[in-house]
């Protein structure tokens, strides 16, 4: 997808798509004031003013591909580069961050390897990494394509601005296969009790058909 092509899907997402805090990303983050966090698809901001306030970093740098919400997170960030991270320059030299946020992110990229590839150069040794995207293995996708359907969305889990797709297995593998060390990756919203049933049930093996979002956080060696 171009970077006009992204911007014209993106103009069509309801405003609260760029707002919302993951607050538990940043209660993740170590207690230090000194810190500098870099958040790819930062959106308006609203994380880094979250963290600030939060006394969990310096300074809060961003990257951000709809211009309308870039505006917004300059006046609460650091510094915000505006752009599609798969093809803007990052001004900031090698080893510069202490933590790492894609929240809902990879997803829309078309190779987001290279992208964690890049990336990892930007993080200095101990830095926390924190991700996550939607889980392909959901039974609702399952039961889409029983059904030889794919039916495309405007948000959500089926988000037409989805260039991939992952599963909690691959989404650790791609970390690990970009030098990320992996120390878990689980779902973000607790299980429904249907879910924790048949999971219960099946000894694990089905957990993955219930979780909707998938979580993950790592280090860099």
């Amino acid at each position: 997808m171009s970077i006009a092509a992204g911007l014209e899907a993106y103009t069509k997402k309801p405003p609260d798509y760029f707002t919302g805090v993951r607050k538990d990303y940043i209660a993740q983050l170590p207690d230090n004031a000194r810190a500098r966090i870099l958040e790819i698809g930062c959106g308006n901001g609203a994380n880094g003013e979250f963290a600030f306030a939060a006394g969990k970093c310096a300074a809060y740098c961003g990257v951000e591909l709809f211009p309308e919400a870039a505006a917004i997170a300059t006046q609460r960030l650091s510094e915000v580069v505006v752009g599609d991270i798969e093809k803007v320059a990052l001004p900031w030299p090698h080893c510069s961050f202490d933590a790492l946020i894609m929240s809902e992110v990879l997803e829309h990229l078309a190779d987001p390897w290279s992208v964690l590839r890049k990336l990892r150069l930007l993080m200095r040794p101990g830095a926390k990494v924190f991700a996550s995207s939607p889980n392909v293995a959901h039974y609702d996708m399952v039961r889409m394509l029983l059904k030889n359907e794919w039916n495309l969305e405007d948000k959500g889990q089926m988000d037409r601005t989805h260039l991939r797709w992952f599963t909690s297995k691959t989404y650790a593998a791609m970390f690990d296969e970009c030098g990320y060390t992996v120390e878990y990756v689980r779902e973000i919203r607790p299980l429904t009790r249907k879910g924790q049933l048949i999971s219960f049930l099946s000894a694990g093996t089905l957990k993955h058909l219930f979780v909707r979002q998938i979580t993950l956080g790592a280090t860099i060696e």
